[in-house]
């Protein structure tokens, strides 16, 4: 039973991606900070770390609410730039989910373009009829099932779209940033997974979605992986008596959702997956230079 290390997990990724970027060529990374918001600083700071750990070039642009529309079309036409992100919440809502919509696919390096996300709910895992090319998935949700596989969640000796077979797993959260889109993806994978939201639990099997009356407590003690991504202290945190023995237990939320003893019960607890939000942010940025910038 023990605490994992973030960095260690993000390490192995951000090492690969410096090998990409010395073989491909100078990358460019634009941010677009328009809010005041602590945390949108944060998440700046972490992405100018993560393309000074891999080589990759880092332009942050501090631009008004009303301006980020029109530097987005124009960072859409400029060939010195390979990759746009924009830091979250700006209005909310609405008007958020269309600037994302707003960015050119082959630019948008944390995967919430409209193209992505469809590609992400139908299983689509290519961008190129000859499925040489990967499309991009977000960054979070895939820094966990990449952190599932480093910690032997996941059975990688199956194969693709099975690697998670007969998993039973957890999420409490089902936002269109993390929640949904980490239960797809697992789902995709194999995986038997209950997802609890304010507006009632549901079940994620292969491409299916369907209502459940399940519990917490019955979900949790069959689950082999929580994730609890809840951004409120009053959320109930997942407590040790709870949890399957042995189970892997990650926390997502910027307030803890894990009770201490978590650690006594879990075989491994992560409980910040920042780190490694910001490896899979490099790696997307590579992975779409290859697939649409590359000369």
């Amino acid at each position: 039973m023990a605490l994992v290390d973030p960095q260690a997990l993000a390490q192995p990724f951000l090492d690969q991606v410096r090998r990409e970027v010395d073989r491909l060529g100078p990358i460019r990374l634009t941010g677009l900070l328009a809010s005041h918001e602590r945390a949108s600083q944060v998440y700046a700071d972490y992405a100018a770390a993560g393309c000074a750990a891999t080589g990759i070039g880092w332009d942050l642009r501090r631009v008004d609410p009303e301006d980020v529309s029109r530097v987005v079309f124009e960072l859409n036409d400029d060939p010195a730039c390979h990759g746009i992100m924009v830091f979250y919440p700006i209005f909310g809502g609405a008007r958020d989910r269309s600037l994302q919509n707003e960015l050119r696919p082959e630019k948008d390096v944390e995967g919430l373009h409209a193209q992505w996300t469809g590609r992400l709910y139908h299983d689509i895992r290519t961008v190129d009829p000859e499925g040489k090319k990967k499309a991009v998935l977000p960054c979070t949700p895939l820094g966990v099932v990449k952190s599932l596989e480093a910690l032997g969640a996941y059975r990688t000796e199956l194969g693709p779209r099975r690697q998670a077979d007969g998993l039973v797993a957890t999420v409490f959260n089902r936002s269109e940033v993390v929640g949904r889109p980490l239960a797809a993806m697992l789902a995709h994978d194999g995986a038997r997974v209950f997802s609890f939201d304010i507006d009632g639990p549901v079940i994620f099997e292969g491409r299916r979605v369907t209502p459940t009356d399940i519990d917490r407590r019955t979900a949790l003690a069959l689950s082999d992986v929580v994730v609890a991504a809840v951004p409120s202290r009053d959320f109930p945190r997942v407590r040790a008596e709870e949890l399957k023995p042995g189970c892997v237990a990650v926390n997502v939320a910027h307030v803890n959702n894990l009770a201490e003893d978590v650690v006594d019960v879990a075989k491994h607890t992560l409980l910040r997956v920042g780190p490694i939000t910001v490896a899979m942010l490099m790696r997307n940025t590579a992975r779409l230079f290859e697939n649409f910038h590359r000369g």
